[in-house]
This record gives structure tokens, C-alpha cells and sequence, in this order.
């Protein structure tokens, strides 16, 4: 685990910046504070109060001044400020506790609400949430669902076990569930021996690029798709999708291969001029279920969201209705619901 000397603030780990050793970067620059004002021009002034309020601090926790040397390979800490254009994120309010114990928290995660900050969302994410209305500052994901994804999602309480957590998922030692809301094969579409069918391609995701692709060579990617039930009149169905690897945007690619796009998907089968922003027609996929064996105790435990996606062909009444989940402090009364379950 990186070792920071700031503690987190209101819910944010401080940025970590590497100082280049470059020979071009190394006869640049003589302190710290002219790299980062060359580096963040256009935030010279909001840096400089950082610095006199003794805010950036170098890898062994020194406040940086005018004078402190550039170190190449050394470390720079700071707090960054939230995007001033951020979006708001009215569904952090729907945010569910399905389980918490002094190791973990798992909740049910709503769709359009990233997982920890990134990009444009800094401090309307689950963890930066989770971590300052529950104050549990040391919170840390132990996996991530995509912003647009719904569902079950695993964080760690203490820093010292965040890793046998992280390992897990890591080593795909954990079962993941996931439903979605697809077309119905066309007459003689469906693959070849029906269904459930597995599928295997390459895929690769080129940073800058939004969505990943699928790319000829050796398979990386491996997902299990099962057609669980079928809306004939509207012409979808209900799709049980098991991934057995972990790459991004692999079971909306699948999907897609298979010439099944989940429903209101921003990427596939067309780019939507909207992207993911219509929270009126979320991507309908939603991580149904994790099971593991505990890595601590050895215990099997499974968690199951309540959630139902809103095109399903199966009503929540047709669902076992398992008992309530907490609320998360701030949420609005009876939104969404989730539950921990023994494995069965």
C-alpha cells in the first residue's frame, strides 16, 4: 500500500506526483514549486496558496517552499480540488448497505455513480460518499463496477486487510453474477447449440479511448451467457452473463459480439450522442451477485443486490424478497434495497 503523508480529507487521498528524472527535466528544473507551476500553468495561483498553506508536501511528508530541490524520482503530495464543472450525482442518495463488519462494506451501487474518482467525478463518487457519511476514512474498493453499472459492490474497512481482499478479485477467485436486459436472438441468430454459450475474443482498451474493442490473436476474455427469460411482445430478454475474467467493458462487448447489445448500451451497437448521461435510460446490466470464500475467516459468503433493472421481463415480485438493507446516512427513504445472503 502507497505510503501518504496526508491523511485523506473530506473523503479524497491527496494526490501522488512523480517527479521526472529525465536529463532534459533534471537540467529544467532546480526546486519542486517550478515544476509543478510549469506543469499546472493555469492553476499557478490556487498552487502557490497550497504551498503557503503547507498543503504540498514532498515523499517524507516536508512541507514544500521556494527552496525545496528538485528530486528527481521524488515524490510530491497534495490535495486536488474538485473540477469546478463537476456533476452532481443525485443518485449517491440511493446508495444501499447490503452488509458491514470491522473488514467490510458492500453495498448496493446505483447506475450513473462512479466507484472512486476518476476523470470528471471527484467528490460525487461511492468512496469519496461512502468515506465521509459513515466517516470511514481508510475505506478502499476492493473491485470496481463501471460508472453506468449497478449493483454489488465490495470495499475495505482497514488499510492491513485491503489487500487479501484485493487479491481475490485480482486472482478470480470470486463468482460474479451479473444480469442484463438484451434483444431476443433473431429467428436463427441464436448460437450455435442455443444457450447458455461461452464466449471468448481478445479485447483491448487504448488509454484515451473511451470503449474497449475486440482485436484478432490469443483470447483474453471469457463470459458465460445464459438466456434466463423472454418478453416476446417487446421483443427482449433477460440475460444471466457469468464472467470468468475481468477485462473492461467485457460483457457489454460479449454482449454485442453475440449481436445482442444491452439495451440502452452508450457504446455498442452505435456510439449514443448522449453517451451515459440519460439517467432515464441507464445501461441496463446490473452485478446481481458475489461469492467468495472469506480469506480471513474461510467462511463462504455471498452478497445479492435487490435492485431490479427497470426493462427486466422479471417483476421484483417474481424475485425472493430477502430481508431490508440498511440505508446509507443522507439516502432518501426506500431507495433501493439490497441484502447479504449465506451461500447456498
Amino acid at each position: 500500500m502507497p505510503f501518504h503523508p496526508l491523511p485523506v480529507r473530506d473523503g479524497l487521498n491527496p494526490t501522488r506526483l512523480v517527479l521526472p528524472h529525465d536529463p532534459a527535466s533534471v537540467a529544467r528544473w532546480s526546486t519542486a514549486l517550478e515544476y509543478l507551476l510549469a506543469r499546472f500553468p493555469d492553476d499557478a495561483d490556487r498552487l502557490l496558496e497550497k504551498v503557503g498553506a503547507g498543503e504540498v508536501v514532498t515523499g517524507r511528508g516536508e512541507p514544500v517552499d521556494a527552496r525545496t530541490p528538485y528530486e528527481p524520482r521524488g515524490f510530491l503530495f497534495l490535495y486536488r480540488d474538485a473540477p469546478a464543472d463537476e456533476p452532481q450525482v443525485p443518485a449517491l442518495t440511493q446508495i444501499e448497505v447490503l452488509h458491514r463488519d470491522e473488514d467490510l462494506l458492500v453495498v448496493d451501487k446505483p447506475h450513473l455513480v462512479a466507484t472512486m474518482p476518476r476523470g470528471r467525478w471527484v467528490t460525487q463518487t461511492v468512496l469519496t460518499h461512502l468515506r465521509r457519511t459513515l466517516d470511514l476514512p481508510e475505506l478502499s474498493p476492493a473491485h470496481r463496477l463501471d460508472r453506468p453499472t449497478a449493483g454489488v459492490l465490495v470495499l475495505t474497512v482497514r488499510p492491513r486487510v485491503r489487500g487479501a481482499y484485493q487479491e481475490l478479485f485480482a486472482r478470480r477467485q470470486v463468482t460474479k453474477v451479473y444480469e442484463a436486459v438484451a434483444p431476443l436472438p433473431a429467428p436463427g441468430s441464436e448460437p450455435p447449440g442455443g444457450f447458455p454459450t461461452t464466449v471468448r475474443s481478445r479485447i483491448v482498451k487504448q488509454r484515451g479511448v473511451a470503449a474497449a474493442q475486440e482485436v484478432p490473436g490469443e483470447p483474453n476474455a471469457e463470459s458465460r451467457v445464459d438466456l434466463v427469460a423472454r418478453d416476446e411482445a417487446r421483443g427482449v430478454g433477460l440475460y444471466r452473463l457469468e464472467p470468468h475474467t475481468g477485462k473492461t467493458h467485457q460483457l457489454r462487448l460479449h454482449m454485442a459480439s453475440l449481436g445482442l447489445p444491452i439495451l440502452h448500451d452508450p457504446f455498442w451497437p452505435v456510439l449514443r450522442p448522449d453517451g451515459d448521461e440519460d439517467p432515464a435510460r441507464p445501461l441496463q446490466l446490473l452485478a446481481r451477485s458475489l461469492t467468495f470464500t472469506d480469506p480471513l475467516s474461510g467462511a463462504e459468503r455471498r452478497f445479492v443486490s435487490r435492485r431490479a433493472l427497470a426493462a427486466s421481463p422479471v417483476g421484483a415480485a417474481q424475485r425472493p424478497a430477502p430481508r431490508a438493507a440498511q440505508a446509507v446516512p443522507g439516502a432518501q427513504p426506500g431507495a433501493g434495497t439490497g441484502t447479504a445472503a449465506p451461500a447456498r
